[in-house]
């Protein structure tokens, strides 16, 4: 692929996230608390996730593999930490998950066609196509914005981690019961979750200074924002307004 041909790449995938942001608002991704007979055959949730998320961590580990990158820095630490998420998303998240959830085979389906092609997008931004600024090698990470970047991928993850854990422990074991979470976040907003993964890869794309890793940025927003506001609705219809207060969607005191 030509560098015309990849940029032609990242504009078509932002031109598609686009179309997501804007029919989520008016269809509910059908799963977790929106998963409905509708969406078709389902799976369990565990097997689900490894199957759509792990796609991602070995698509970027074989593109790695294939480059002549090897361990050069700064693009090794970029491979690290994004494989870090992803090793917790593929495999961790779903050993910790608890219930018998369910998520429809297309949901499934979909989340591993963009996960490989996020594989290919993030790959050729850091390792094929990257920034002639990583010519500077470790120097690079002593830049303000990638010091700025790398802050705030740690705070963006541990917020996700901690927020995953608040969800997790709502119930004790037998209780089926519904509740809002109120820890961590989400004192502020109602997707806490999803609040740490946008920070997160916001951090990524700062501190890459990668095109694709903005794109990326695009991508998580535009799938979880909307989300995020059919969350809130459907917290807000469950346990009232009051009881909600004043918190946000995603991103606290404005949205």
């Amino acid at each position: 692929m030509s560098l015309s041909g990849f940029y032609t790449f990242l504009w078509a995938m932002s031109a598609v996230a686009l179309m997501v942001f804007i029919a989520l608002y008016f269809v509910k991704a059908g799963y977790g608390m929106f998963r409905t007979a509708s969406w078709g055959v389902s799976i369990p949730n565990k097997v689900a996730w490894v199957l759509m998320e792990a796609p991602v961590f070995f698509v970027m580990a074989w593109l790695w593999l294939r480059s002549d990158t090897g361990f050069v820095w700064p693009q090794f630490l970029f491979l690290l930490l994004f494989e870090l998420h992803y090793l917790q998303r593929s495999f961790v998240f779903p050993l910790l998950m608890k219930g018998r959830s369910r998520m429809p085979i297309a949901i499934m389906a979909m989340g591993i066609v963009f996960n490989v092609l996020n594989g290919v997008m993030q790959a050729g931004g850091l390792f094929w196509f990257p920034p002639e600024s990583y010519a500077e090698g470790t120097a690079y990470l002593l830049r303000p914005h990638a010091i700025a970047g790398l802050l705030l991928f740690i705070i963006g993850m541990g917020i996700n981690l901690h927020s995953d854990h608040v969800i997790r422990h709502l119930r004790k074991p037998g209780d089926t019961r519904h509740y809002l979470p109120a820890k961590g976040m989400y004192r502020y907003v109602t997707s806490a979750n999803y609040f740490g993964e946008l920070v997160e890869w916001t951090g990524f794309a700062v501190l890459t200074a990668s095109p694709a890793a903005w794109v990326f940025v695009w991508w998580t927003a535009a799938n979880l924002v909307p989300r995020a506001n059919a969350i809130h609705k459907h917290y807000c219809e469950e346990f009232g307004k009051e009881a909600v207060g004043r918190r946000k969607r995603i991103i606290p005191y404005i949205y």
